[in-house]
């Protein structure tokens, strides 16, 4: 069998990952212990792991292919390799990755690939078995778990009706351009707060107590049935925004719809196909926590080798919010900061990023704040990021998501947009002004407080 293995994997030794992967499992008994982890392979993996957490996440897909073709049966490489693909929206990789892994981590990862694949039955039974672990607290699992049992009939997603559904989004906060739209939701209408800090539709808990299947309609055209929904009190996040928000719209359900947003234009847009690439859009790689939370990696500041990892979450009201870490990658000192008036609790300092790269563009001037319960953020992620993107940042830009989530085209379209509707006599002697962001629109910080 050894010899078979060996002639197997010489043979293949350029197929893909998940390939290397089926053939090696497959053919390893069940009581077979792995070989001893040789010192490269464990370099490459150490590798893996740091970019990884880092979310470097395609160089992290590079080592960690060069420590399985080294190490192909080593458990904690294949787990390694799991949370990679599942961090690339790559389900059938990491379920292949996690194949017989035994342990409440493994499950978890499982549970999630099959979950956002549309496996129900398989999502459950895995999410049932990690929370048998008397160690693990995961309540999203508790109720994704319940919500698969009672749905394992269902297409979940599906969507009727237009192929295509434009909605004037709702501009109603005066602190900051939070991402909100009017929606239909099992035929009421109500308001919804788009969220790419998690996974998952949210209904405020004063509509429905327990998690449920809800039907979600887009300009009164586009209908996607079967969509899972959490249950959750907003009324913090209504007295916030100033309005009844009824829901918010995590990235599950803005990939399966390929969104478009446009806050400046006033327009959301979802599709029941794959957009063609916008012109003149550059492209913005996208991964997400454990399949959830969207994530960027991308040069800050003049170095353009000194990477940040950015957690993207638009319910954030400042434009950009970094720890230390990534303030001393922007190229500036946190001391340097000033404390940010009327800060209640005194813990808010504010500043200036010179240079951050998005897609690529090449933004100036982003305000920024160090302060923001970054280390809270990177234990519910479990990745070492060093901020925040927030709504203003998002804002600027016309956005749409493409392959599945995988990436967003990133417009900017601003300039054009503002010589339309505001023309003027004399364009040789502009007034100087206030300090421009991307585009030529104002980007200024919202009032203190805490994001939603």
């Amino acid at each position: 069998m050894a010899a078979f293995v060996r002639r197997s994997l010489n043979r293949i030794a350029s197929a893909p990952l998940a390939v290397l992967v089926t053939l090696v499992v497959g053919c390893a008994g069940a009581g077979s212990a792995a070989p001893p982890r040789t010192p490269a392979a464990d370099k490459w993996f150490k590798r893996a792991q740091q970019d990884y957490g880092e979310v470097r996440i395609d160089e992290a897909h590079e080592a960690l292919e060069k420590a399985l073709s080294l190490a192909p049966q080593d458990e904690e490489i294949r787990l390694l390799g799991g949370r990679i693909a599942l961090a690339r929206l790559e389900y059938g990789e990491s379920l292949q990755m996690l194949r017989d892994l035994p342990g409440s981590e493994a499950h978890g990862l499982r549970g999630r690939a099959h979950w956002y694949n549309g496996d129900l039955g398989p999502a459950a039974d895995e999410l049932e078995a990690m929370l048998e672990d008397p160690d693990v607290r995961d309540d999203w699992a508790k109720s994704i778990a319940s919500l698969s049992r009672i749905g394992e009939a269902r297409a979940p997603f599906t969507t009727s009706g237009a192929r295509v559904a434009a909605v004037e989004m709702a501009h109603v906060s005066p602190v900051a351009p939070y991402l909100v739209i009017p929606v239909e939701i099992d035929g009421e209408q109500a308001l919804a707060m788009l969220s790419t800090g998690i996974a998952e539709v949210v209904i405020d808990s004063s509509s429905r107590a327990e998690p449920s299947w809800v039907s979600i309609r887009f300009g009164g055209t586009l209908e996607v049935s079967d969509v899972p929904a959490l249950s959750q009190d907003l009324t913090g996040i209504s007295k916030e925004l100033n309005a009844p928000i009824k829901a918010l719209i995590g990235v599950n359900l803005l990939r399966h719809v390929n969104a478009t947003i446009d806050y400046a234009g006033h327009q959301f847009v979802a599709r029941a196909y794959a957009p063609p690439p916008p012109p003149n859009a550059t492209r913005v790689d996208l991964f997400y926590a454990r399949g959830g939370g969207m994530m960027v990696s991308t040069p800050l500041g003049a170095n353009a080798d000194s990477r940040a990892a950015l957690f993207v979450d638009s319910s954030m009201r400042y434009p950009l919010a970094l720890d230390e870490r990534g303030w001393l990658k922007a190229g500036v000192s946190p001391n340097d900061l000033k404390p940010v008036e009327g800060d209640p609790d005194h813990k808010l300092k504010q500043g200036v990023v010179p240079l951050m790269r998005f897609g690529a563009f090449d933004v100036h001037g982003i305000p920024a704040v160090l302060g923001a319960p970054i280390p809270d953020i990177e234990k519910g992620l479990r990745f070492d990021i060093d901020g925040v993107i927030g709504s203003p940042m998002l804002a600027q830009y016309r956005i749409t998501l493409a392959d599945g989530g995988r990436m967003m085209w990133v417009e900017d379209d601003s300039a054009v947009r503002a010589l339309l509707s505001e023309p003027q006599d004399d364009l040789s002697d502009p007034v100087p002004g206030p300090e421009l962001g991307p585009g030529g629109r104002p980007m200024q910080l919202g009032q203190p407080g805490a994001a939603p």
